[in-house]
């Protein structure tokens, strides 16, 4: 692994068997976080984001397992690791923001309980030290008051705060990377602007990694460096933040930037993609996305498309890209973009 990449997650397989049926919830998929940088996972419910999330943790319930693949974090393949071993980085080098806090926080447990529970288990501190981290973590995330705070329970702070206890439990050991699930989810406008902020301003301060795991385009914009869209358990593209919405490469990313209000266009109604994710009991023979796809071919149909590598940073698992195409050859995805998109 080059030194300057934290993760490199290759060929990752996770799968359910429910009644004797195996769902392929995350299906070969593949990308490298470098390190100090920020990675949006984008996709509609259901592409495998939060499953890939919780593969790298091990944090799957059963029936799921890894079936295949590599999870290497600093030249360690998690995959091989002993469950002890993963004990000892779950929370410690790598640490997770769940969706929901209220349902993530201890509600019998103060908040001072719950972070020096986590202090305790990875660091060596004293009840004193750990007291203060306490304080501290509280201080970092702006939460004010902490000395009250951290002797209060989680019903009674507000959402916005919840999810600052949520991040604050995140950093107590100073991780070198963080999962973020869905971290703005039911906050307001403003709350979840600020929650983003915080957590852009504490990568920078402490050099963290961030896997950010959203369905919000607007999120990705705001917050990350490189961008890999998920549709039905695979990666279909993979691209640097800025040039991924200048000019996006798959369909689907074309979709979905084109079903996001904008402010700046003169489009009254705004374009849904067609059609649905497929069931995972159900999944097309070729593109997954071709049954929704406004280009498909009987190519796209029959057989499934490789993730390639089509310039320095850029990857697309999309037929149009390669010799193999039996489309018109002068197609333009992005002809399909609204006007004014940046």
């Amino acid at each position: 692994m080059n030194k300057e990449t934290i993760l490199d997650i290759k060929d990752l397989q996770t799968s359910f068997t429910v009644d004797g049926f195996e769902i392929k919830a995350v299906d070969g998929v593949s990308f490298q976080l470098p390190k100090g940088k920020t990675i949006g996972i984008v996709g509609e419910s259901g592409s495998g984001k939060s499953i890939t999330a919780m593969s790298i943790l091990q944090l799957l319930d059963k029936p799921g397992k890894i079936k295949g693949g590599e999870i290497n974090f600093k030249d360690r393949d998690l995959t091989k690791l002993s469950e002890k071993e993963i004990r000892s980085i779950r929370g410690n080098e790598i640490s997770m923001i769940f969706q929901e806090p209220m349902t993530s926080l201890n509600p019998v447990y103060t908040i001072g309980q719950q972070i020096r529970e986590t202090l305790n288990v990875h660091q060596d501190l004293g009840k004193k030290a750990e007291a203060d981290k306490a304080i501290e973590l509280l201080k970092l995330v702006g939460i004010p008051s902490p000395e009250t705070r951290i002797k209060q329970y989680p019903h009674e702070l507000s959402g916005g705060m919840r999810q600052r206890i949520m991040i604050a439990m995140a950093l107590a050991c100073n991780p070198e990377l963080l999962i973020a699930d869905e971290p703005t989810t039911a906050l307001d406008v403003t709350i979840q602007a600020q929650i983003l902020q915080l957590i852009k301003q504490l990568q920078e301060e402490l050099n963290m990694s961030v896997i950010m795991i959203t369905h919000d385009m607007g999120v990705v914009a705001e917050t990350c460096d490189y961008v890999a869209v998920m549709y039905a358990g695979k990666v279909v593209e993979y691209q640097p933040v800025n040039d991924l919405f200048k000019s996006p490469k798959h369909p689907y990313t074309v979709g979905l930037l084109n079903s996001i209000p904008r402010h700046d266009t003169d489009v009254d109604e705004l374009e849904p993609i067609k059609g649905n994710v497929p069931s995972p009991k159900n999944m097309p023979e070729g593109c997954r996305f071709a049954p929704r796809c406004p280009f498909a071919t009987e190519l796209c149909v029959k057989e499934l498309p490789a993730l390639e590598e089509i310039k320095d940073g850029e990857q697309i698992r999309c037929w149009i890209y390669t010799d193999r195409w039996d489309g018109d050859p002068e197609v333009n995805v992005n002809e399909s973009k609204r006007t004014a998109q940046s």
